[in-house]
């Protein structure tokens, strides 16, 4: 996307007017989640899986925020999300490793702080948070989340000197 289209579209985006509530209408009336670029998946995915692993962490810690962001940024991280997939990868069904194939092909940059591989396949665990949540599929949502986090808090605890 250059840049000029990019403007236009912050410009219009919550142009349309408002409703009689004032709130804006939507472009959209639905979301057709099977039709949404895989990293529109992985945005949605990774809002999902940061809420979750910090109100899971709340078991833990209550009062010191800091080590709440260090655990949560570290739980969060591509590498530790690459590895939570890799540990619930066998208990997905033929449907939720095509989302996560869609996302870990997507185009995007990835950061210094991660492998390519690691980048890819966290983004396709991200992509398929975010196809569960869109689909409304909450009981299989936090089925692997859950199990995601025990094999991330796992992995952490057999490398806890690098946190």
């Amino acid at each position: 996307m250059n840049f000029e289209h990019f403007k236009f579209l912050m410009s219009n985006t919550f142009k349309q007017g408002t409703e009689d509530d004032g709130a804006l209408p939507a472009k959209y009336d639905s979301v057709a989640v099977e039709r949404l670029h895989p990293l529109v998946l992985a945005y949605v995915g990774d809002a999902y899986f940061t809420l979750y692993i910090r109100t899971r962490l709340l078991a833990y810690e209550q009062n010191k925020v800091r080590i709440l962001h260090t655990f949560d940024a570290k739980m969060v991280s591509a590498a530790m999300q690459a590895q939570g997939y890799k540990g619930i990868e066998s208990i997905l069904t033929e449907e939720e490793i095509a989302v996560v194939r869609r996302g870990r092909n997507a185009k995007s940059n990835v950061p210094k702080s991660a492998t390519i591989s690691e980048y890819r396949y966290s983004t396709g665990f991200e992509a398929l948070l975010g196809s569960l949540y869109l689909s409304e599929k909450f009981d299989r949502l936090s089925e692997i989340a859950e199990k995601a986090f025990v094999v991330i808090s796992r992995e952490m605890t057999n490398t806890a000197g690098k946190i």
